[in-house]
């Protein structure tokens, strides 16, 4: 069982790591990192034509405009329609909240062939260095990854290190979805990994899915590998402070908001996506039932009813993480509050058992998949507690029992 000290002691001494740790830190990368903003160019350039586009004569509707009136706009298009926005608009119409996913993934697919063919050119590009020759060959590989058929591409944008989504299974028919929100590092380059698959988004939403399955074969299930949001690059500056949260949060909770249907969503947060999820929390839909987190450093709160979400709040932490060891407090904008797995902060706290280390939460046969999974379909008397007496399953609808044995 994991011991969670809360001494005043401890917390002192990670009051002073913490200014030690934010020195070091800027001494090394400065406060520029702070502003850092990558510009989204090509797509910028799709929407920016859409805009002054037109359709039989008539103007396109804002692409900024809220997902049901984008839905009642292409509600009403033939399929011929659709299809030549898709081809004129491939980036705008991928990315765009309120437009069908299968039209998305098409022109997803237009806009990473597009992308694929630009690569192909840098590889040969006598301007570029020896550096530049691979790096354009390591991102038309992974475009050709992407492009393989049968995958759902949700949204896309090549700019900067870029922003990916993902879909696994049919997410217009699904009866409950879970949305993946990794943490640093994660660009379309990192997106999958081919050694140790289950630390990408990837794999993490393909080991959620394949759970979700076992744990409820008669559920259909969606999961979404969600990496549309400009992560923090390692562990610096942009790591230790809100700012790529509140970005993150605005683009997720956008998602969220255009999600088809009814179903219940969950939200399943790893590391510094556990952070973006807390920034988000206030705003996300009603639909959000769950909010899981696992090797969180904060939540950006003091308590989870800070969140100020009608979600369930769970939480998670192996014994061998290295998380655990972060300075839990926010101090001067640096930092994300509170520790998500003790009993002050009040989450359901869930076992990690097997989990071995920050990154191995979604290996299949591990207690923290399948608890993420029960959360994901909702089979919340299914639900592993992380300590004796645990009132992670307290208050929830159907349970009968004290968790897995």
């Amino acid at each position: 069982m994991t011991s969670f000290d809360t001494s005043p002691q401890l917390n002192v001494w990670r009051a002073l790591l913490a200014l030690a740790v934010v020195f070091v830190m800027l001494a090394t990368t400065g406060w520029t990192a702070l502003h850092t903003n990558r510009e989204s160019t090509a797509l910028q350039a799709s929407l920016t034509k859409w805009e002054h586009g037109r359709l039989h004569g008539l103007r396109l509707p804002d692409p900024e405009a809220g997902p049901a009136r984008l839905t009642r706009f292409f509600a009403s298009l033939t399929p011929e329609d659709r299809d030549l926005l898709a081809r004129r608009y491939p980036l705008a119409v991928g990315n765009m909240n309120g437009a069908p996913v299968t039209l998305r993934y098409h022109a997803n697919h237009i806009a990473l062939d597009q992308a694929r063919k630009v690569e192909k050119k840098r590889m040969h590009d006598s301007r570029l260095s020896a550096a530049g020759h691979q790096d354009a060959g390591r991102r038309m590989h992974r475009y050709e990854s992407l492009l393989t058929p049968g995958r759902q591409i949700l949204a896309f944008d090549p700019e900067g290190s870029g922003r990916i989504a993902e879909v696994f299974g049919n997410l217009d028919r699904a009866q409950r979805i879970s949305v993946v929100v990794p943490g640093v590092d994660t660009d379309v380059l990192t997106f999958e990994k081919t050694g140790r698959p289950y630390t990408a988004p990837v794999g993490m939403a393909t080991a959620l899915y394949a759970a979700e399955r076992t744990a409820s074969p008669g559920t259909r299930t969606a999961v979404i590998a969600w990496a549309d949001y400009t992560a923090p690059d390692g562990l610096g500056v942009d790591a230790a402070t809100g700012l790529r949260a509140a970005e993150g949060a605005l683009r997720l909770n956008a998602l969220l908001d255009a999600l088809p249907g009814k179903a219940p969503v969950a939200a399943i947060c790893h590391s510094y996506g556990s952070v973006v999820c807390g920034v988000a929390a206030h705003d996300m839909p009603r639909r959000v039932s769950d909010i899981a987190v696992a090797a969180s450093p904060g939540m950006r709160v003091s308590q989870a009813s800070h969140l100020r979400t009608g979600a369930r709040v769970w939480a998670m932490r192996d014994a061998t993480d290295w998380i655990q060891d972060v300075p839990y407090l926010e101090l001067g904008g640096l930092g994300h509050g509170a520790d998500p797995v003790s009993s002050p902060f009040g989450a359901r706290v869930l076992s990690a058992r097997g989990a071995h280390g920050h990154a191995g939460y979604f290996q299949p046969g591990t207690d923290s998949l399948r608890n993420l999974a029960d959360v994901g379909v909702g089979a919340y008397d299914a639900v592993t507690c992380a300590r004796e007496n645990d009132l992670c399953q307290a208050g929830v609808p159907g349970t009968t029992t004290a968790g897995r044995a």
